[in-house]
């Protein structure tokens, strides 16, 4: 591993030989966005750190960021293993497992259509305070009895907020545990992973705030042309119908979120800890075998439903609560799986080439999801693995 450093913006950290160009990418980058650089990002190939690179005043490779969506990835781990397992089983009905899931016409949605978005539950009559989604088992209550937005299993459409409360709500129904204390048991702890679905107090102090993001003129015209429709799925879905509406860069500084870790938007890591996560499902990590099998490999990237998502009128397809990721990274090979978060995080695993990548910021990026840098280090990444 070499040290990397560089004229516009330092950059703190090492790469393998033959990994220089990815440095390159991530200080030019950063050097683009004038709104404050604050960046993470780690790349495993098959098993080894080749890429451990961090910026900006006040930021290190041990910083804690929250990672907002890309905890789905985290939460859906755990119900790819007890999938494997043979715990769970993903064409049975939610019901089956959550008797109470079964009201308002959910009684045929089954765990793989939950996992796929398609259940129509992205929000609650009378809304959710800050603490009520910070706790799963609050959520899950309420959404049991809910109505849905639409008919369960004929669209979908992100469950931005609810998903991580739903999917946990039928682990905890199969094991009696929840999906943060098994991430905890069988993934975090064996692993030595620093992300965590619950934050334990004594870390709080290598906690990196997030920062509300910054519009540019563009941006701000943009949006000021085009408000978002306060009685859409969209304006529903991540709480901005609400009045107030939802602060979601308040929503991660909360202690209380951070505490709970709910399995949505909960989780704190570093890009290392969200790289070494997929890095210990697809190859295994530091002489531990991987998570998952092949067959299970496979089928955490297989996308059984395609269409355009009625909540972010996207094209975002979910193979078993993961985003696939070909259709982002098209560098990426078929397979590839993983969960972008709403800060600009980006983390995925690509089997086909041993990759595991973890991407953080300490800025909201805008519009939201995986901030657009992201393209170019997932491309120079996809580069530098081709030629080693």
């Amino acid at each position: 591993m070499t040290d990397t450093a560089d004229t516009t913006i330092t950059v703190h950290g090492t790469v393998a030989a033959g990994f220089e160009g990815v440095r390159e990418e991530f200080a030019a980058a950063l050097a683009a966005d004038h709104t404050e650089p604050g960046s993470q990002l780690a790349v495993y190939h098959h098993g080894r750190l080749v890429v451990d690179l961090w910026a900006g005043e006040g930021v290190d490779g041990d910083s804690l960021p929250a990672v907002y969506s890309s905890t789905k990835g985290a939460a859906h781990l755990v119900v790819a293993l007890l999938i494997q397992d043979g715990v769970i089983d993903p064409d049975r009905t939610v019901a089956s497992y959550w008797p109470e899931f079964a009201a308002e016409g959910k009684d045929g949605l089954t765990v793989r259509e939950l996992l796929g978005h398609r259940a129509g539950l992205i929000w609650a009559d009378g809304g959710f305070t800050v603490e009520e989604l910070a706790d799963d088992r609050v959520i899950a209550g309420r959404l049991a009895g809910q109505r849905p937005y639409w008919t369960p299993g004929t669209e979908a459409g992100y469950h931005a907020l609810m998903i991580g409360a739903l999917t946990g709500e039928v682990v905890r129904r199969v094991t009696g545990r929840s999906i943060q204390e098994l991430f905890e048991e069988r993934i975090r702890a064996p692993y030595g992973l620093d992300l965590h679905l619950g934050l334990p107090e004594e870390l709080e102090p290598r906690y990196m705030a997030i920062r509300p993001a910054v519009a540019t003129p563009e941006q701000r015209a943009e949006a000021a042309a085009n408000p978002l429709d306060l009685d859409s799925l969209t304006a529903l879905a991540f709480g901005f119908a609400e009045d107030p509406p939802l602060d979601l860069v308040a929503l991660a500084n909360t202690r209380a979120v951070r505490a709970l870790g709910p399995a949505s938007v909960g989780g704190v890591g570093s890009a290392r800890g969200l790289a070494g996560m997929y890095a210990a499902a697809v190859s295994g990590l530091d002489g531990l075998p991987p998570l998952l099998t092949p067959e299970t490999v496979a089928e955490a990237g297989r996308v059984r439903w395609k269409g355009t998502d009625v909540v972010t009128a996207q094209a975002d397809p979910f193979a078993l609560g993961f985003e696939a990721q070909q259709g982002h990274y098209p560098a990426l090979g078929e397979g590839a799986f993983g969960h972008s978060g709403a800060a600009g995080s980006q983390a995925y695993a690509d089997p086909v080439n041993g990759v595991a990548y973890g991407y953080t910021r300490r800025r909201f990026a805008l519009p939201g999801g995986a901030a657009a840098e992201n393209e170019r280090l997932s491309a120079a990444v996809s580069e530098a693995v081709a030629k080693v």
